[in-house]
């Protein structure tokens, strides 16, 4: 559990490091994320849509 938390801590420090570092990268990252995250959303809309009709 110990190390869980380490590993945890060590990612968001990570996270702060990159965008500090390298905002243009950081928000390249997270369009990204975002864009994927909504054609996901958008497939199980289709798909609930199409069973119903």
């Amino acid at each position: 559990m110990v190390v869980k938390k380490i590993f945890f801590w060590l990612f968001i420090a990570f996270l702060i490091f990159f965008v500090a570092v390298r905002p243009d990268a950081a928000a390249a990252a997270a369009r990204l994320i975002g864009n994927a995250l909504a054609w996901v959303a958008r497939g199980f809309s289709d798909f609930a849509a199409r069973l119903v009709s």
